[in-house]
């Protein structure tokens, strides 16, 4: 077993469904499933405090298992785990099987190292991560820990692509790694304060208040007699026409 690798003791578990999971907390066990290499799924109840001790490390999706059940062992690893809505423990897992055969595609975490070092960093520049995780098709016994970016000679202005980045025999990408960026070394961003507006001086307001009244009152004005003239001109010409 890899160093990477961890174990844990199973127990065969009968039945299914919710009434059954619930008795198993209730016992503080968690269900779970193991399925897959052909072979038909085993259900199966984990101690919780074990799982939860493993899950808190942040490595189950990328470690193998050695999950003990009875007088069998299966190499495993989790694909699935459900958690509990406000406690956040362990709820659920499913373990597929693994063998040296099994090729998966999974997400691996990206570390940078030599950020210290990095003569773009140094320069003023700042680092900008597109990915944290990428996905990696493998094989299931040689999964790595995380994929490591060496930023020891990456400038200000340089991009980080896959196509970059050294990956363990017999991995490889998914998509085209020559146009995916994981990282740049940008300049920073520039903050430009706004310049503070002016309070009115005491007065001005007033005064303006009142201008605005003004011509508002002389805007009616002129619409009243706009609205006379019309009327005016239709009597003259009554007049007019009595003489």
């Amino acid at each position: 077993m890899s160093s990477r690798n961890y174990a844990l003791p199973g127990e065969l578990r009968e039945g299914a469904g919710k009434g059954v999971a619930r008795a198993l907390r209730r016992e503080n066990k968690i269900p779970a499933v193991i399925y897959g290499d052909g072979k038909p799924p085993v259900t199966v109840a984990l101690n919780a405090k074990y799982v939860n001790i493993e899950y808190s490390k942040g490595h189950m999706f990328t470690s193998l298992c050695n999950l003990e059940v009875g007088n069998d062992k299966h190499l495993v690893l989790a694909r699935d785990i459900q958690l509990h809505p406000v406690s956040d423990f362990v709820w659920h897992i499913d373990f597929l099987r693994v063998t040296p055969k099994t090729k998966l595609t999974i997400g691996i975490p990206v570390k940078f190292k030599n950020e210290e070092n990095c003569p773009g960093i140094k320069d003023g520049g700042v680092l900008n991560v597109s990915y944290w995780d990428i996905e990696l098709t493998c094989v299931a016994t040689e999964i790595p820990d995380h994929i490591d970016v060496d930023l020891l000679t990456v400038n200000k202005g340089d991009t980080i692509r896959l196509s970059d980045i050294k990956l363990p025999a017999g991995a490889k990408f998914n998509g085209d790694a020559e146009e995916f960026i994981i990282a740049s070394i940008n300049e920073p961003r520039q903050y430009v304060e706004e310049a503070p507006v002016a309070a009115p001086v005491e007065g001005e307001e007033g005064a303006a208040a009142e201008g605005a009244e003004g011509a508002a009152a002389e805007g009616e004005k002129k619409a009243e007699g706009g609205e006379k003239k019309p009327e005016a001109a239709k009597a003259d010409g009554k007049e007019k026409k009595g003489k």
